[in-house]
């Protein structure tokens, strides 16, 4: 199939070059996450050695390069059939990849945001169409830059940005347009000290670039982060706590972090970019080293297996091990198209691809260039990870790398569909 279009960086206003590396922080000893449910990959309709070629495809693109290390894992009916590490989590130090490294999530981080919003929606504490302002005073009254004649002017806001308008990104708010264009240096970036509550009330005064509802344009930080602090608002805790508390601790997913504590830093896979033929380690970034702040557009770290317990969640219908997080309905909605035909050409993404709450939907594989279902939702980050969630399939699959990998993902997604034998 031809190959699409390559796609933005996933953090949108950040080119991200490097990035996200947490500074490590002392504390208690860490709870051992849970042992995953395994299974035979025919007990589950896969087969062996059709998996065995997603190994081969990793050892291929460590050989070419085009990531250091990985770690894959291929779920079905709620049973782990493939969980393998590949390649080496340093390149310098020639440490081996190991099943349980830790990888900056980047974007990956954003569809928990998302269910930690739909909680709060359960509970009646948050409706999709509230307007924003309703949760942070400074989103009233917001103004929309137009472009005209080669100047840009400001006019008011046709209606209130909303929740759900953030959850699908159509809301206009930081999408590098001619209202980000217009912000002071700086403003659209967290500085040091910045909490989500600073950070979020200073976004906010920026203006949209597009009128709320009108366009898909990807919010790569303010959004989502507007979000995170809505539930902080909304649920009377700091977003870190409210996600440990709701999310982490019931699903067992004890190695995600904002800031990875200290024991597990040896645990880190090292972020990597591609220089001509070679790797090249990316840079630090320098916002989210802020120990203050917790970005639900990109802070988390975690493991394949941590990933696949929240995908396992949503793929269970929001519930997993007896802790049911979300109703079936809400993962339904969650994983919806909910922007019409506004995705498509975003991002690299074709025909047959829609949008729900913070994951991207697909409507027809063929169009899309996906071998991933009809029906299928999830998300990628920055730095390569990806998962994705088939309720139709009952398949859960979950790809951590450390370096861009458009393509890599792709040929992963087939990796994986071909293996499907029943």
């Amino acid at each position: 199939m031809p190959r699409p279009p390559a796609r933005a960086p996933l953090w949108g206003l950040v080119v991200v070059p490097a990035a996200l590396l947490l500074v490590p922080a002392a504390g208690p000893a860490q709870p051992a996450p849970p042992s995953l449910p395994t299974a035979k990959p025919e007990e589950v309709g896969l087969s062996s050695d059709r998996l065995g070629r997603i190994n081969a495809l990793m050892d291929r693109a460590v050989k070419d390069n085009k990531v250091s290390g990985a770690v894959t894992l291929v779920a079905r009916r709620g049973k782990v059939a493939h969980h393998q590490a590949h390649g080496l989590m340093d390149v310098e130090t020639k440490r081996p990849m190991a099943t349980d490294a830790l990888f900056r999530l980047a974007s990956t981080t954003k569809p928990v945001t998302g269910v930690a919003i739909m909680m709060l929606v359960e509970e009646g504490k948050v409706r999709l169409n509230d307007p924003v302002s309703k949760f942070i005073p400074e989103f009233k009254g917001q103004q929309v830059a137009v472009e005209k004649d080669g100047k840009t002017e400001l006019v008011p806001a046709d209606r209130a940005v909303t929740i759900q308008d953030l959850l699908t990104h159509t809301s206009g708010l930081g999408t590098n347009g001619p209202g980000s264009k217009t912000a002071a240096q700086g403003a659209l970036m967290p500085g040091d000290g910045d909490t989500l509550e600073t950070y979020v009330a200073r976004v906010a005064k920026v203006p949209l670039d597009f009128q709320p509802g009108t366009k898909w344009r990807y919010s790569g930080l303010a959004g989502i982060d507007a979000l995170a602090r809505v539930v902080e608002v909304a649920s009377g805790q700091r977003f870190e706590d409210f996600l440990k508390g709701r999310v982490f601790d019931p699903l067992g997913m004890a190695d995600t972090h904002f800031v990875v504590p200290e024991a597990k830093e040896g645990r880190l896979a090292t972020i990597y970019r591609r220089s001509g033929d070679k790797l090249e380690k990316a840079p630090p970034f320098a916002f989210l080293a802020n120990k203050t702040y917790q970005s639900g557009a990109g802070g988390l770290t975690a493991t394949a297996a941590d990933l696949w317990r929240f995908g396992q969640m949503l793929g269970g219908g929001g519930e997993l091990n007896g802790s049911r997080l979300l109703g079936p309905r809400s993962v339904d909605l969650f994983g919806s198209n909910l922007v019409g035909g506004m995705f498509p050409g975003q991002l690299g993404r074709k025909e047959g691809m829609g949008f729900g709450m913070t994951v991207e939907v697909v409507l027809d594989g063929a169009k899309a260039g996906t071998r991933r279902g009809p029906g299928s939702f999830g998300w990628d980050g920055a730095f390569g990870t990806h998962f994705w969630v088939d309720p139709k399939e009952k398949l859960v699959a979950v790809l951590m790398i450390q370096t861009p990998g458009y393509e890599l993902q792709r040929d992963f997604e087939n990796a994986v569909a071909q293996a499907i034998i029943e």
